[in-house]
Protein backbone atom coordinates (compact mmCIF):
# COMPACT_ATOMS: atom_id res chain seq x y z
CA UNK A 1 0.00 0.00 0.00
CA UNK A 2 3.00 2.59 0.87
CA UNK A 3 4.88 1.94 -2.32
CA UNK A 4 1.38 2.27 -4.29
CA UNK A 5 0.84 5.78 -2.41
CA UNK A 6 4.47 6.88 -3.03
CA UNK A 7 3.76 5.88 -6.72
CA UNK A 8 0.81 8.23 -7.07
CA UNK A 9 2.74 10.85 -5.40
CA UNK A 10 5.28 10.64 -7.96
CA UNK A 11 3.19 10.05 -10.73
CA UNK A 12 0.69 13.47 -9.86
CA UNK A 13 3.85 15.20 -9.04
CA UNK A 14 5.45 14.94 -12.80
CA UNK A 15 2.56 17.08 -13.79
CA UNK A 16 2.35 20.66 -13.70
CA UNK A 17 -1.39 22.02 -11.95
CA UNK A 18 -3.23 23.46 -14.80
CA UNK A 19 -4.77 26.77 -13.78
CA UNK A 20 -7.48 26.24 -17.39
CA UNK A 21 -6.55 30.25 -17.85
CA UNK A 22 -8.55 32.05 -20.27
CA UNK A 23 -7.79 35.75 -20.95
CA UNK A 24 -10.87 38.24 -21.21
CA UNK A 25 -10.53 40.86 -23.50
CA UNK A 26 -11.15 44.56 -21.93
CA UNK A 27 -10.73 46.57 -24.93
CA UNK A 28 -8.39 46.04 -28.37
CA UNK A 29 -5.12 45.65 -26.59
CA UNK A 30 -5.78 44.72 -22.93
CA UNK A 31 -6.91 41.45 -20.81
CA UNK A 32 -7.19 40.17 -17.52
CA UNK A 33 -7.18 36.89 -16.24
CA UNK A 34 -9.91 36.24 -13.63
CA UNK A 35 -9.37 34.59 -9.64
CA UNK A 36 -11.38 32.28 -8.26
CA UNK A 37 -13.25 33.96 -5.87
CA UNK A 38 -12.15 31.49 -2.79
CA UNK A 39 -9.22 30.99 -0.64
CA UNK A 40 -6.06 28.88 -1.13
CA UNK A 41 -6.70 25.27 -2.21
CA UNK A 42 -5.03 22.52 -3.68
CA UNK A 43 -7.72 22.47 -5.72
CA UNK A 44 -7.90 25.91 -7.03
CA UNK A 45 -3.74 26.04 -6.74
CA UNK A 46 -3.77 29.76 -5.57
CA UNK A 47 -5.25 30.99 -8.32
CA UNK A 48 -7.70 33.16 -6.36
CA UNK A 49 -6.34 36.91 -7.52
CA UNK A 50 -6.90 38.77 -11.11
CA UNK A 51 -3.61 39.69 -13.10
CA UNK A 52 -4.10 41.43 -16.12
CA UNK A 53 -1.97 42.50 -19.38
CA UNK A 54 -1.48 45.27 -22.23
CA UNK A 55 -0.58 45.07 -25.65
CA UNK A 56 1.90 47.64 -26.90
CA UNK A 57 3.01 48.62 -30.20
CA UNK A 58 6.25 46.95 -29.22
CA UNK A 59 5.92 44.68 -26.24
CA UNK A 60 3.10 43.42 -23.10
CA UNK A 61 2.92 44.66 -19.79
CA UNK A 62 2.12 42.32 -17.20
CA UNK A 63 -0.06 43.71 -13.92
CA UNK A 64 0.74 41.07 -11.45
CA UNK A 65 2.09 37.09 -11.77
CA UNK A 66 -0.16 35.16 -9.42
CA UNK A 67 0.95 32.73 -6.99
CA UNK A 68 3.20 30.01 -8.38
CA UNK A 69 6.21 29.70 -11.18
CA UNK A 70 3.57 27.22 -12.74
CA UNK A 71 0.62 29.76 -12.75
CA UNK A 72 3.03 32.41 -14.71
CA UNK A 73 4.38 29.87 -16.96
CA UNK A 74 0.68 29.19 -18.01
CA UNK A 75 0.40 33.06 -17.94
CA UNK A 76 2.98 33.39 -20.60
CA UNK A 77 1.78 30.74 -22.79
CA UNK A 78 -1.79 32.41 -22.77
CA UNK A 79 -0.18 35.53 -24.04
CA UNK A 80 2.04 34.29 -26.88
CA UNK A 81 -1.56 32.97 -27.96
CA UNK A 82 -2.08 36.27 -28.62
CA UNK A 83 0.63 37.95 -29.54
CA UNK A 84 4.77 37.23 -29.95
CA UNK A 85 5.44 40.63 -28.56
CA UNK A 86 7.91 39.78 -25.80
CA UNK A 87 6.68 40.45 -22.10
CA UNK A 88 9.23 43.53 -21.15
CA UNK A 89 7.58 45.32 -18.01
CA UNK A 90 6.32 43.48 -14.64
CA UNK A 91 4.47 45.17 -12.77
CA UNK A 92 3.70 44.21 -8.73
CA UNK A 93 0.73 45.88 -7.04
CA UNK A 94 1.95 44.91 -3.75
CA UNK A 95 3.67 42.63 -1.54
CA UNK A 96 1.18 39.32 -1.05
CA UNK A 97 1.69 35.99 -2.37
CA UNK A 98 -1.26 35.67 -4.88
CA UNK A 99 -0.11 38.99 -7.23
CA UNK A 100 3.68 38.34 -7.12
CA UNK A 101 4.75 34.27 -6.81
CA UNK A 102 4.62 34.66 -10.75
CA UNK A 103 7.54 36.41 -10.68
CA UNK A 104 10.04 33.51 -10.70
CA UNK A 105 8.55 32.44 -14.21
CA UNK A 106 9.84 35.34 -16.08
CA UNK A 107 13.47 34.85 -16.85
CA UNK A 108 12.98 38.17 -18.88
CA UNK A 109 11.88 42.03 -18.58
CA UNK A 110 12.45 44.45 -15.56
CA UNK A 111 9.95 44.28 -12.84
CA UNK A 112 8.69 47.61 -11.21
CA UNK A 113 7.16 48.03 -7.77
CA UNK A 114 7.35 50.35 -5.10
CA UNK A 115 10.39 50.69 -2.54
CA UNK A 116 7.72 49.03 0.28
CA UNK A 117 6.62 46.18 -1.48
CA UNK A 118 10.45 45.67 -3.03
CA UNK A 119 11.34 45.77 0.62
CA UNK A 120 8.54 42.91 1.80
CA UNK A 121 8.99 40.84 -1.02
CA UNK A 122 12.58 40.23 -0.63
CA UNK A 123 12.59 40.17 3.19
CA UNK A 124 9.45 37.42 3.10
CA UNK A 125 9.04 36.12 -0.02
CA UNK A 126 10.31 32.64 0.78
CA UNK A 127 8.26 32.54 4.13
CA UNK A 128 5.21 33.16 1.33
CA UNK A 129 6.17 30.32 -0.48
CA UNK A 130 7.09 28.16 2.69
CA UNK A 131 3.21 28.92 3.36
CA UNK A 132 1.92 28.20 0.12
CA UNK A 133 3.46 25.00 -0.31
CA UNK A 134 1.48 24.00 3.14
CA UNK A 135 -1.88 25.40 1.07
CA UNK A 136 -1.75 24.46 -2.48
CA UNK A 137 1.15 21.75 -2.40
CA UNK A 138 1.99 20.24 -6.05
CA UNK A 139 1.12 23.54 -7.67
CA UNK A 140 4.08 25.08 -6.05
CA UNK A 141 6.55 23.19 -7.71
CA UNK A 142 9.29 25.09 -9.20
CA UNK A 143 8.54 28.57 -7.39
CA UNK A 144 11.41 30.55 -6.43
CA UNK A 145 11.14 33.94 -4.52
CA UNK A 146 11.82 36.76 -7.35
CA UNK A 147 12.00 40.63 -6.02
CA UNK A 148 11.23 43.11 -8.00
CA UNK A 149 14.45 44.59 -9.37
CA UNK A 150 12.84 48.66 -10.36
CA UNK A 151 11.50 51.01 -7.87
CA UNK A 152 8.69 52.88 -8.92
CA UNK A 153 8.56 56.62 -7.72
CA UNK A 154 7.67 58.37 -10.59
CA UNK A 155 3.74 59.13 -11.40
CA UNK A 156 3.85 58.37 -14.57
CA UNK A 157 5.93 55.15 -16.93
CA UNK A 158 6.74 55.72 -20.15
CA UNK A 159 7.52 52.15 -20.80
CA UNK A 160 8.31 51.97 -25.26
CA UNK A 161 6.18 54.56 -26.14
CA UNK A 162 3.30 53.67 -23.92
CA UNK A 163 2.06 55.84 -20.67
CA UNK A 164 0.07 54.66 -17.59
CA UNK A 165 -0.38 56.84 -14.81
CA UNK A 166 1.13 55.49 -11.70
CA UNK A 167 -0.88 56.57 -8.14
CA UNK A 168 -0.01 55.51 -4.54
CA UNK A 169 -2.20 54.24 -1.75
CA UNK A 170 -1.98 52.37 1.20
CA UNK A 171 -4.48 50.68 3.26
CA UNK A 172 -5.01 47.32 2.14
CA UNK A 173 -1.25 47.28 2.78
CA UNK A 174 1.21 49.99 3.47
CA UNK A 175 1.79 50.08 0.03
CA UNK A 176 -0.98 49.69 -2.97
CA UNK A 177 -0.46 50.77 -6.37
CA UNK A 178 -2.78 51.66 -9.21
CA UNK A 179 -2.49 52.41 -12.56
CA UNK A 180 -4.59 54.39 -14.76
CA UNK A 181 -4.55 53.65 -18.36
CA UNK A 182 -5.44 57.25 -20.30
CA UNK A 183 -5.47 55.92 -23.33
CA UNK A 184 -8.23 53.14 -22.33
CA UNK A 185 -9.42 54.58 -19.77
CA UNK A 186 -8.87 51.07 -17.52
CA UNK A 187 -8.12 51.33 -13.95
CA UNK A 188 -6.02 48.60 -12.51
CA UNK A 189 -6.71 49.03 -8.50
CA UNK A 190 -5.43 45.64 -7.19
CA UNK A 191 -6.24 44.64 -3.83
CA UNK A 192 -7.77 48.26 -3.23
CA UNK A 193 -11.43 46.35 -4.49
CA UNK A 194 -12.69 43.54 -3.98
CA UNK A 195 -15.45 43.05 -6.63
CA UNK A 196 -18.71 40.58 -4.87
CA UNK A 197 -15.83 39.47 -2.64
CA UNK A 198 -15.57 40.16 0.71
CA UNK A 199 -12.64 42.34 1.60
CA UNK A 200 -9.22 40.62 3.04
CA UNK A 201 -7.97 42.56 5.76
CA UNK A 202 -4.55 40.69 6.92
CA UNK A 203 -2.42 44.41 6.69
CA UNK A 204 -5.10 46.81 6.27
CA UNK A 205 -5.52 50.04 7.91
CA UNK A 206 -9.22 50.80 8.03
CA UNK A 207 -9.42 54.51 7.84
CA UNK A 208 -6.25 54.46 5.27
CA UNK A 209 -8.21 52.20 3.02
CA UNK A 210 -11.59 54.44 2.72
CA UNK A 211 -9.57 57.48 2.10
CA UNK A 212 -7.82 55.84 -0.95
CA UNK A 213 -10.84 54.37 -2.09
CA UNK A 214 -12.58 57.99 -1.47
CA UNK A 215 -9.85 59.00 -4.39
CA UNK A 216 -10.67 56.64 -6.44
CA UNK A 217 -13.63 57.51 -6.89
CA UNK A 218 -12.88 61.15 -8.34
CA UNK A 219 -11.09 59.21 -11.50
CA UNK A 220 -13.08 59.26 -14.99
CA UNK A 221 -12.54 55.51 -15.85
CA UNK A 222 -14.40 53.46 -18.10
CA UNK A 223 -13.75 49.76 -16.41
CA UNK A 224 -12.07 49.27 -13.14
CA UNK A 225 -10.30 46.09 -13.08
CA UNK A 226 -10.28 44.72 -9.11
CA UNK A 227 -7.55 42.78 -7.52
CA UNK A 228 -10.51 40.01 -6.71
CA UNK A 229 -13.79 39.51 -8.32
CA UNK A 230 -14.99 40.80 -12.30
CA UNK A 231 -14.29 43.92 -13.94
CA UNK A 232 -16.92 47.21 -12.47
CA UNK A 233 -18.15 49.93 -15.16
CA UNK A 234 -19.28 51.82 -12.69
CA UNK A 235 -18.66 53.15 -9.35
CA UNK A 236 -20.43 50.67 -7.82
CA UNK A 237 -18.06 48.28 -6.54
CA UNK A 238 -15.95 51.07 -5.05
CA UNK A 239 -18.77 52.76 -2.74
CA UNK A 240 -19.77 48.84 -1.50
CA UNK A 241 -16.03 48.65 -0.38
CA UNK A 242 -16.34 51.92 1.63
CA UNK A 243 -19.79 50.60 2.68
CA UNK A 244 -18.09 47.05 3.98
CA UNK A 245 -15.05 48.65 6.05
CA UNK A 246 -17.17 51.41 7.64
CA UNK A 247 -19.37 48.32 8.70
CA UNK A 248 -16.15 46.32 9.64
CA UNK A 249 -15.10 49.24 11.63
CA UNK A 250 -18.57 50.25 13.32
CA UNK A 251 -19.09 46.43 14.07
CA UNK A 252 -15.35 46.21 15.86
CA UNK A 253 -15.61 49.93 17.77
CA UNK A 254 -19.10 48.73 19.36
CA UNK A 255 -18.05 45.60 20.09
CA UNK A 256 -15.35 46.32 22.16
CA UNK A 257 -17.53 49.24 23.72
CA UNK A 258 -19.80 46.61 24.53
CA UNK A 259 -17.81 44.23 26.28
CA UNK A 260 -18.52 41.53 23.67
CA UNK A 261 -15.63 38.73 22.44
CA UNK A 262 -15.11 37.48 19.29
CA UNK A 263 -17.58 35.00 19.25
CA UNK A 264 -20.35 37.07 20.06
CA UNK A 265 -19.46 38.98 17.40
CA UNK A 266 -18.88 36.30 14.67
CA UNK A 267 -22.67 35.37 15.72
CA UNK A 268 -24.16 38.87 14.60
CA UNK A 269 -26.35 38.30 11.08
CA UNK A 270 -25.25 39.00 7.96
CA UNK A 271 -26.29 42.50 6.93
CA UNK A 272 -28.53 42.29 3.84
CA UNK A 273 -26.27 44.79 1.95
CA UNK A 274 -22.96 42.19 2.20
CA UNK A 275 -25.28 38.47 1.19
CA UNK A 276 -24.20 38.36 -2.15
CA UNK A 277 -20.32 38.91 -1.39
CA UNK A 278 -18.14 36.50 -1.75
CA UNK A 279 -16.11 34.63 0.83
CA UNK A 280 -18.61 36.63 3.92
CA UNK A 281 -18.11 34.40 6.67
CA UNK A 282 -14.72 33.13 6.26
CA UNK A 283 -13.10 36.54 5.79
CA UNK A 284 -15.11 38.59 8.23
CA UNK A 285 -13.59 36.06 10.99
CA UNK A 286 -10.37 36.29 9.85
CA UNK A 287 -10.81 40.51 10.11
CA UNK A 288 -12.87 39.96 13.56
CA UNK A 289 -9.95 37.31 14.65
CA UNK A 290 -6.56 40.38 13.42
CA UNK A 291 -8.08 43.07 13.87
CA UNK A 292 -10.46 43.10 16.92
CA UNK A 293 -7.77 42.58 19.84
CA UNK A 294 -6.31 46.32 18.44
CA UNK A 295 -9.81 48.05 19.08
CA UNK A 296 -10.06 46.02 22.29
CA UNK A 297 -6.74 47.86 23.31
CA UNK A 298 -7.64 51.41 21.57
CA UNK A 299 -11.13 51.08 24.03
CA UNK A 300 -9.30 50.41 27.38
CA UNK A 301 -7.00 53.19 26.97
Amino acid sequence: MKSFLLFIFLFTSLFAFDYKLKPIKLNENSYYFYGKEEYFSKQNGGNIANCAFIITKNSVILIDTGSSYEYGIQVKKQIEKITNKPIKYIINTHHHPDHFLGNSAFSKGDIYATDFTKNEIEQNGDLYIVNLNNLIQNAMKDTKNKPPNIVLKSHELNLDGYKLKVLYFDGHTQSDLVLYDKNSKILYTSDLIFNKRTLATPHANIPKWINSLEELKKINYKILVPGHGVIDKTKLAINENIAYLKYLDSTLKNSAKEGLDIFEILEKPIPKEFKDFSMFKEEFERSVINLFPKYEKLHQK
